[in-house]
């Protein structure tokens, strides 16, 4: 099993919209990529700390495998949310590791 986890600072306003309107959309579209194959878990959630440290939101997610993994990041629908979140987000930071 592969554990793919991204964390986003967002714009305050960024392709017309407010950092909440973009962050809700992503987290619609990446949450909806659940069914492709290989896919155990993908929720995103939101910053309740906020504080200098904090990011806005956070992806975690689970795949099978590594082959999983990369069948996803090359999926059409994560591609147009790539692009997206790179108009709508400041810092991206990614860790993924093997259980």
């Amino acid at each position: 099993m592969v554990k793919h986890i991204v964390f986003w600072q967002f714009k305050d306003r960024a392709a017309g919209q407010t950092k909440q309107d973009n962050m809700n959309r992503v987290k619609r579209q990446l949450e909806a990529l659940r069914v492709l194959p290989g896919v155990i878990t993908a929720e995103v959630g939101f910053d309740i700390l906020n504080v200098d440290a904090s990011c806005d939101a956070v992806l975690y997610s689970t795949f099978e495998n590594q082959a999983a993994l990369d069948s996803y990041q090359q999926h059409p629908d994560h591609v147009a949310i790539k692009k997206f979140l790179g108009e709508v987000t400041k810092e991206r930071h990614v860790v993924d590791y093997v259980l």
